[in-house]
């Protein structure tokens, strides 16, 4: 089921939710251009943590995993850290039959860990999981104030990441933007470096890092699926966007060199 190989990896690791982080990359929209942004952002009180073990050991944190294919849906920074992210991993994976892990941190826990410092050898839950899977698709969410509105498709498997930028090209509102282009995506978000998660298994892996415009609900004033607020439009297409690409994905055969 893997699609191509993994690309490159030079080093960056993934930078924290909820930090004004620097302009480059993402091209920012003109006002006639820019819809109306959503009253949400991700708050900036994150607390720093050093290890997998510490952020294990905080109360209330969980682990959640299913095997069930080859192919694997990732939220390692769920719950009330990177909010919906762990919603979007779970339904993608439920609907495609593929295995699921989450990392889920309960309402007022905003510690980040660093995507490169989740190492083999201390969660058995995450280390089977990467054990059992070959390729792997991981949510995350960040926060930007000068973009609402990029939905950015990293890893280091970029055939697979420009797969599944096409299938949420053809489901996602206009409104949003759909990068899969590594060089127009601040460093900190490309989802390129080899200890990332998305990046163990034989096949390598994408990427997805979520504005906040799309896990909010602006009716109920709220995250999706967050204390009964229900799913909103947008992220619900996201979820058929992102199960569409999975259950596409093409053969050895198909692959394109």
């Amino acid at each position: 089921m893997a699609l191509g190989h993994p690309a490159g990896t030079p080093p960056h690791g993934r930078g924290g939710p909820g930090c004004l982080r620097g302009h480059q990359g993402l091209h920012r929209r003109t006002s006639s251009m820019t819809p109306t942004a959503p009253e949400a952002t991700e708050p900036v009180g994150v607390t720093p943590i050093t290890s997998l073990a510490d952020l294990l050991a905080v109360d209330g944190v969980s682990e959640e995993m299913e095997i069930r294919s080859a192919v694997g849906v990732l939220a390692i920074h769920g719950g009330g850290l990177e909010r919906a992210t762990d919603v979007v991993a779970r339904e993608v994976a439920a609907r495609t039959g593929s295995s699921f892990y989450a990392l889920v941190q309960p309402d007022g826990s905003r510690r980040h860990l660093p995507s490169i410092r989740f190492i083999p050898g201390v969660s058995e839950k995450l280390d089977s999981f990467l054990r059992e899977v070959d390729t792997v698709m991981s949510i995350h969410g960040y926060g930007r104030h000068d973009d609402f509105w990029a939905v950015l498709v990293g890893g280091a498997n970029r055939p697979l990441a420009h797969h599944v930028a096409g299938h949420l090209r053809e489901t996602l509102p206009e409104e949003y933007r759909v990068v899969d282009d590594v060089d127009a995506m601040p460093r900190t978000l490309r989802g390129l470096h080899p200890d990332n998660p998305v990046n163990h298994p034989a096949g390598g892996g994408v990427q997805v890092e979520l504005p906040p415009s799309i896990r909010w609900n602006r009716d109920h004033r709220d995250w999706s699926d967050h204390d009964g607020t229900p799913r909103s439009e947008h992220l619900e297409l996201l979820i058929d966007g992102l199960s569409a690409a999975i259950q596409d994905l093409p053969t050895a055969d198909e692959t394109p060199s």
